[in-house]
């Protein structure tokens, strides 16, 4: 079945090509269709509490999405201007300032205390701005940018949504500049790698269709996130590279035994196809580890990536072998020598010193794991963001001209005796922190009708039988200070009203630093259990995936544990990341030394000349993949002022080097140590397990046994084509 199809494809490269760009077509129209998320507190799960409140605050408040635009140093008729336009705005579904309620011409001194302070800090005023869409919708943001234009220089507006359009935009304008980069410097990479100086362009096209191929099939999860969407296409670019080398390394290898050059792609094919699948089932397994976080940003990061390596592993087999038989007299023609390190003396090194080297293993695990346990991660999601940001120097504003560092939303039912109200709001106003307390009852007397109330007043706290109750807290978002609060305050109010529903930024962030504290952990069991059984399952050992997997565990703490050493504090979805996607996609560098090592051995090799062979043949391999990994995410850590994507990428890119190094450095070593307990907690590790024949194949049996298979051959080469190949 497989050479049958290999054949068919081999034949008609133009025609496999004219498909792939037909798909191309529609994945673009796929690609455009898919929404991009921008607020990850829409990632918390929907079963808790903070999330049914901010449901509620959504529908039927429509306070999800609510901003507060600070006004410095206007009139008051310019501000009451203002609110009027601003209403006027499509998706805004009001603007309430005091001239709601007691029109523009009361002076400020009439008004309550508690409604003064609300809307007066100095002089400065406030508005609040409602819209009738979510908080991340395409409604609301470009209803944000018409308010903005409505604006002069003296007016800052702020609010969540408002730090989310401004995180849209500086992604919109930088992701370019990410996917520029990291093509740039992997293709100066690939060319120092290899002798062609056409081949990388070839291998980036390939990669550049497999990577429009999976942005197109998002559409089918609705949305993606901007992170993903940010990190999507580097971290495909690095961690697929390898197949399309591997693949042309392997076709080169056929053309010396055929003389046809489709006959030797055909061949490579069918040669790559199980080392391929094999090699992506870690990478993939990496990915899905992310899927079993309950904050639901790692469904979506450890879907889209699984499904892009997926991808790229067929577009490698279906895409790239058109692309390598449509161009191959041009790739043979422009040819260069290698610009690769030999490493020979150092491997002799390494291999000669391996007693210190395996002791020095052992030690670095200390201080890295102690680094690790350690490091410190933030969770406020506005301090990855620029300081000069218009949204951050309006919720600044917010903080210290009215005392706003975060506020907190109650969502209540409308049934409370007033008496029991009042003493709610006293209770929840004595809580440390508190700066004020905004809720019907407090800014209308009980002598006055309801009916005589502005509307807009009333809606902004009643609806449906629900009240919402405003906090202004003094506390920041993510302190410690404000969780303790938070609890207190729900405290409070589940004695009041057992159903009703605490929520806000500061409390959804909460929500969300007790979720990831226990996400990174199950993350980390799982790939490593999960990439644990894969090697077990390819080298039918108990031995090797605990050394292969303990070397990727020390680079991956080493590479965590640098940020307590250098004192740098990361947003908190690193980590987790990073520890599944370091493991999956390095740990084939490790898997390509041991299958080397083994085959070395099978061949009747002694351990230690083994060990110096399966150094010297995968060192290449190795090092060309760590860099192109390394390129593709260094330059998005460095030039991206989102530090999220900044972390996550250089975090990546040192990952790569330092797995690069751990596997260079210590693997020989380890496995020249330890290849005596391999040989025995392993099945067929020295001898290679003989194929079974057809019955009555007594003769063929014996001539297998004089003659075995030389070691690495491909088991799925059928002799068709090898008879075709060799003749």
């Amino acid at each position: 079945m497989l050479d049958q199809f290999a054949h068919a494809i081999t034949r008609k490269p133009r025609t496999v090509l004219a498909a792939a760009a037909a798909a191309l077509v529609l994945c673009l129209f796929g690609s455009a269709a898919t929404r991009i998320n921008y607020d990850i507190l829409t990632y918390l799960p929907p079963d808790l509490d903070s999330s049914k409140g901010e449901q509620l605050l959504e529908e039927p408040f429509q306070m999800a999405a609510t901003t507060m635009l600070i006004v410095e140093d206007m009139p008051p008729a310019y501000t009451n201007e203002l609110r009027r336009s601003i209403e006027a705005v499509p998706g805004v579904n009001s603007a309430l300032w005091i001239s709601s309620m007691t029109g523009v011409q009361l002076p400020t001194s009439f008004l309550p205390a508690d409604l003064r302070d609300l809307f007066f800090a100095g002089d400065a005023t406030m508005l609040v701005v409602q819209y009738e869409s979510p908080g991340a919708s395409a409604e609301t943001m470009e209803a944000i940018s018409q308010v903005r234009r409505l604006c002069n220089e003296k007016c800052f507006l702020a609010g969540f949504s408002v730090v989310i359009k401004d995180t849209k935009d500086l992604v919109d304008r930088e992701l370019p500049l990410y996917v520029g980069l990291a093509a740039a410097l992997s293709l100066l990479v690939m060319a120092a790698a290899m002798e062609s100086w056409l081949l990388p362009l070839v291998f980036l096209l390939s990669i550049g269709m497999a990577i429009l191929y999976n942005f197109g099939t998002n559409l089918f999860l609705g949305e993606i996130s901007y992170i993903t969407k940010a990190i999507a296409a580097v971290l495909q670019l690095g961690v697929t590279t390898d197949y399309s080398i591997f693949l042309y390394h392997r076709y080169e290898e056929e053309r010396t035994r055929c003389s046809d050059s489709r006959d030797a792609m055909a061949a490579a094919i069918q040669g790559a196809f199980v080392s391929l699948s094999s090699s992506s089932l870690t990478t993939v397994a990496g990915f899905l580890a992310l899927c079993f976080m309950r904050l639901l940003l790692g469904r979506d990061i450890g879907i889209v990536m699984a499904k892009g390596v997926v991808l790229g592993v067929a577009t490698v087999l279906l895409v790239l072998p058109a692309l390598l038989l449509l161009l191959d007299g041009p790739i043979h023609r422009h040819t260069h020598r290698v610009f690769l390190p030999d490493l020979s003396r150092i491997n002799h090194f390494v291999v000669r010193h391996r007693r210190g080297l395996l002791a020095l293993f052992l030690l670095a695990f200390l201080p890295a794991l102690y680094g690790q346990s350690h490091a410190e991660v933030y969770y406020k999601l506005d301090e990855a963001l620029p300081r000069d940001m218009p949204s951050i120097v309006a919720t600044n504003k917010l903080r210290d001209e009215f005392g706003m560092a975060s506020t907190h939303f109650i969502v209540m039912r409308d049934g409370l005796p007033r008496n029991e109200m009042e003493a709610l709001l006293a209770e929840l106003e004595a809580v440390d922190g508190i700066e004020g307390v905004a809720a019907y009852d407090k800014l209308v007397s009980n002598a006055i009708p309801e009916f005589f109330l502005p509307q807009d007043l009333v809606k902004l706290c009643k609806r449906d039988g629900l009240q919402i109750v405003m906090l202004s807290s003094a506390y920041e978002t993510a302190s410690d200070q404000v969780g303790a609060q938070a609890r207190q305050l729900n405290q409070i109010l589940k004695r009041y009203d057992p159903e009703g529903y605490m929520t806000g930024e500061a409390v959804l962030t909460q929500d969300l630093i007790d979720l990831t504290a226990v996400d990174f952990q199950v993350t980390s069991y799982i790939s490593i259990a999960a990439i644990f059984l894969i090697v077990l399952i390819t080298f039918r050992s108990l031995s090797v995936p605990v050394l292969l997997v303990a070397a990727i565990e020390l680079a991956i703490a080493v590479n965590q544990g640098i940020p307590y050493f250098s004192g740098a504090v990361v947003p908190f979805v690193a980590p987790t990341v990073i520890g599944c996607v370091q493991l999956g996609a390095t740990v084939d560098y490790a898997i390509l030394m041991t299958t080397r090592f083994r085959e070395e051995l099978q061949k009747g090799a002694d351990r230690i000349p083994a060990a110096l062979a399966a150094a010297a043949a995968a060192d290449s391999s190795i090092i060309t993949s760590a860099m192109v990994l390394f390129c593709a995410t260094l330059g998005v850590g460095l030039v991206s002022k989102i530090e999220i994507i900044s972390s996550i990428c250089i975090m990546l890119a040192r990952g790569s080097v330092i797995s690069a190094v751990c596997i260079l450095f210590l693997l020989p070593p380890l496995l020249a140590i330890f290849e005596p307990v391999i040989n025995k907690t392993s099945l067929h590790w020295r001898r290679p397990k003989v194929p079974r024949l057809p019955r009555g194949g007594a003769d063929s049996q014996d001539a297998q046994a004089l003659h075995p298979a030389p070691a690495g051959a491909p088991e799925s080469l059928p002799m068709e084509s090898e008879k075709e190949c060799t003749s």
